[in-house]
């Protein structure tokens, strides 16, 4: 098991957490405990009030949203229908199930504001990533989750999708301004406006914790990362590039 110290920060109402690291760090690892799905071999994780292990899981999963662009998704379900699985809690639609007049008016609402208004009966074979990914956040989203988890939601998208996708997020703490998020990337590029904190790890430590501003440093970034790499901030967006002078060929 990570070394990672599990009493490590969980977010509160409202809100945005970035965790950004190298591969390895224990992002998936921190993500579990979040999602109430990985257990510590010691120590404690407080999660939405509750101490897990003391709490019905499954009824605390209810409340946590779980956004992953690898949704194994294999049928030819339209958005509408994927967005409905948010209900059941399923990949597939479960036989048998019929989703309310409520559940159905909840769904077709999501998907406007997702921005997919006029595609709700197009097809999951036919959309693209982008698409994909503003159809899952829907689906996280139809059971009123109090923590909602982007796990790598612009992995696979070009520069337009990203910029569409992250905006869709940004538009989250309108929307739901109780909402609290947790975002795991690896690039400063793809961190939304909204965000408020980060978490950076490396060798499954918590190398800094705190407000966005904070803890997003040159100094805290180039320690998580192990190189030289000069962070900024501008109009909203961060950015980062390497220190290092490399000889000219």
């Amino acid at each position: 098991m990570s070394t990672l110290p599990v009493r490590s920060p969980l977010p509160n109402a409202g809100e945005h957490w970035v965790l950004i690291g190298p591969n390895g760090a224990g992002k998936s690892t921190v993500l579990g405990f979040c999602g109430a799905r990985t257990f510590p071999t010691a120590g404690t994780v407080d999660l939405l009030g509750h101490r897990v292990g003391r709490v019905e899981l499954l009824a605390l999963r209810r409340r946590i949203g779980h956004v992953d662009p690898r949704h194994p998704l294999e049928s030819p379900l339209t958005i509408t229908d994927v967005v409905l699985t948010g209900v059941t809690g399923t990949t597939e639609l479960m036989m048998r199930w019929q989703p309310t007049t409520a559940e159905c008016r909840r769904a077709a609402e999501l998907i406007d504001l997702l921005g997919l208004d006029g595609k709700a009966e197009e097809r999951w074979p036919t959309l693209s990533q982008g698409e994909r990914g503003r159809a899952l956040i829907a689906r996280a989203l139809m059971s009123d989750p109090a923590l909602l988890l982007l796990d790598e939601p612009s992995t696979g998208l070009d520069v337009a999708a990203r910029e569409q996708l992250l905006e869709t997020i940004d538009r989250l703490s309108t929307s739901h301004p109780d909402l609290a998020s947790v975002l795991v990337t690896h690039h400063l590029e793809e961190i939304p406006e909204a965000a408020t904190h980060a978490l950076l790890l490396a060798h499954g430590t918590v190398v800094a914790a705190g407000p966005v501003h904070d803890t997003l440093t040159t100094d805290l970034v180039s320690q998580t990362f192990e190189h030289p790499i000069a962070v900024d901030h501008s109009e909203g967006r961060w950015r980062a590039r390497s220190l290092r002078s490399f000889p000219s060929v």
